[in-house]
């Protein structure tokens, strides 16, 4: 892998990394899955209206509207359902712990559905990185109790799946649509149910349009979801998915960067020896040679 790629890979962990924060920011002016649908739409507007200024091609064939489809119930319905809704129910070192567990369920499945292989050392490289967001984790631990902590991991299990089934997607899509026109497409897609939701179970015109709230939605629709995910869906397009999604090992450790810097966290020696065996992890998956396999028609048609 490149050096170019590899940053651009950061820099997308980098960006869903920021989304946390702006998150729980963003619920002093609006419910969650209103929030959620706001963001939905406004990231897949956004992308749509670019690709159209630019003359994007819309996506065309049944087989790629049902995998965009699939993207966007699995990325945008389920994954920010899990993401907004888990924080009112766990604590945030375990939730990380969870939502983190989802390259290797993704590795798993595209070793079954895209035919992807991964050597020894690739294979170690992903245990290592769960295990580094084990470490980096741990120092936040406290008791969560009862039916509490079983609906907040349930929602951050659901977000994981869906991410997962969405990020094997979006690799086999790889040519057989614009990246700008189908990435907001499942967007807007995966906004609907989020829509409903939030008529049914909140007040969507209970929401603050503060100067605050719109900067905390712009930033987190245009940055942490539109950029973010074209940049994604672009990489997926050259590389296999389970190296490049050995890198989501680093969210956890930006955003505890983040606490750092803007919050006053501390990092004790757990937490520190964590990320340093999470940089590892990544390295050994993105240095592993895969072992040889015959390749599985993976297109989508």
């Amino acid at each position: 892998m490149t050096i170019r790629k590899s940053s651009l890979i950061v820099l997308v962990m980098f960006l869903w990394a920021a989304c946390f924060p702006l998150i729980v920011a963003g619920f002093a002016y609006a419910p969650h899955l209103t929030f959620a649908a706001l963001r939905a739409f406004f990231a897949g507007s956004a992308l749509v209206a670019l690709g159209m200024i630019l003359g994007r091609s819309w996506p065309r064939g049944r087989g790629v509207w049902l995998a965009i489809i699939g993207i966007g119930l699995g990325a945008t319905s389920l994954g920010f359902l899990g993401m907004f809704m888990a924080s009112e129910f766990i604590l945030p070192g375990l939730a990380t712990v969870l939502a983190n567990a989802q390259p290797l369920m993704a590795a798993a499945l595209a070793i079954v559905v895209l035919g992807e292989r991964l050597g020894g050392r690739g294979k170690a490289g992903l245990a290592l990185g769960f295990i580094g967001i084990l470490l980096i984790a741990a120092p936040q631990y406290q008791a969560p109790a009862g039916n509490t902590f079983v609906l907040g991991a349930s929602y951050i299990l659901l977000a994981a799946v869906g991410i997962t089934i969405s990020n094997v997607l979006i690799r086999a899509l790889a040519e057989r649509a614009d990246t700008l026109m189908a990435m907001g497409s499942q967007m807007l897609i995966g906004g609907v149910p989020l829509t409903v939701g939030a008529v049914l179970y909140e007040d969507p015109m209970s929401v603050t349009f503060s100067p605050q709230f719109i900067l905390i939605l712009l930033t987190i629709s245009l940055f942490g979801t539109s950029l973010a995910y074209w940049l994604w869906s672009e990489i997926l397009r050259t590389t296999e998915l389970s190296r490049a999604n050995a890198f989501a090992f680093l969210v956890p450790g930006f955003g505890l960067a983040m606490g750092v810097v803007f919050f006053g966290e501390s990092i004790g020696l757990l937490t520190g020896l964590g990320i340093l065996v999470t940089l590892v992890g990544v390295a050994m998956t993105n240095m592993d040679r895969p072992e040889p396999a015959q390749t599985s028609d993976a297109s989508v048609k």
